[in-house]
């Protein structure tokens, strides 16, 4: 399976908990040896401000952030184009779902999901575009800039315990059938991360429901990485997301 990358995203480019140190080490050394990595290319201007107000921009550029902010959107381009015939993932940071058209917070600058997905829109790749986004935060930047739009559906899981929250996203991916899936993937809810609720064969059930929902549709499926801050296990639960997206 592709995997979307680049080694500046080793960068510590803030003190915030999703630039720590060693926090993507802690993915590329689980997950190399069982994937194909490709190297990110930073998102233009143009399609950064499909999502995002010129002011935005201006701002993450006068924070020095840009560079990095727009190679994690441009990996994300990437992964949809890339999910549109075959499953892939970017791993990339900054995370992007709460990063909205004029503002943003939570460790977010541009929104990654919103940019590759508006990116496949306006270029005629996709009628339609289903999120998941397993965070343990709701991605109100993804509501922010897509929930308008009536070609995209966005679904946060918010269940009290996990039989229920997979019976939730299966239903989900099934009740709406779209051109692509793309999944906000955030690790954070993970039982030794902050959320406390979720196992890691569940990152891997839930790769494999939206591959099989992706294709009884004929459609494409992608994921980009947004929180997960528990460096011991966050290798191994994208490691299962992305076996479960490799599902055959």
């Amino acid at each position: 399976m592709k995997v979307v990358f680049h080694e500046d995203f080793y960068q510590v480019y803030t003190g915030d908990p999703a630039a720590e140190p060693g926090r993507i080490e802690s993915i590329i050394d689980q997950i190399q040896p069982h994937v194909q990595l490709i190297e990110a290319k930073p998102a233009p201007d143009e399609d950064l401000l499909a999502a995002h107000s010129a002011r935005h921009i201006g701002e993450v550029k006068r924070r020095g952030l840009h560079y990095i902010a727009s190679l994690a959107a441009g990996g994300a381009i990437q992964a949809a184009e890339t999910g549109l015939t075959e499953p892939c993932m970017a791993v990339i940071r900054p995370p992007g779902h709460h990063a909205s058209a004029d503002s943003c917070w939570g460790f977010c600058y541009y929104n990654n999901m919103a940019v590759a997905l508006l990116s496949l829109k306006n270029r005629g790749l996709i009628k339609t575009a289903f999120v998941l986004d397993f965070d343990l935060h709701f991605g109100d930047g993804n509501v922010n800039i897509l929930e308008g739009r009536n070609w995209v559906r966005i679904f946060n899981p918010d269940a009290p315990d996990r039989r229920s929250y997979l019976l939730e996203v299966e239903q989900q991916l099934k009740a709406n059938p779209a051109s692509i899936i793309g999944i906000s993937a955030g690790f954070d809810n993970h039982r030794d991360d902050w959320g406390g609720l979720l196992t890691t064969e569940d990152y891997e059930a839930m790769g494999r429901m939206a591959v099989q929902a992706a294709r009884a549709n004929s459609g494409g499926c992608f994921a980009i990485l947004e929180g997960g801050y528990n460096h011991a296990v966050l290798g191994q639960n994208v490691l299962a997301l992305l076996q479960g997206m490799s599902w055959a």
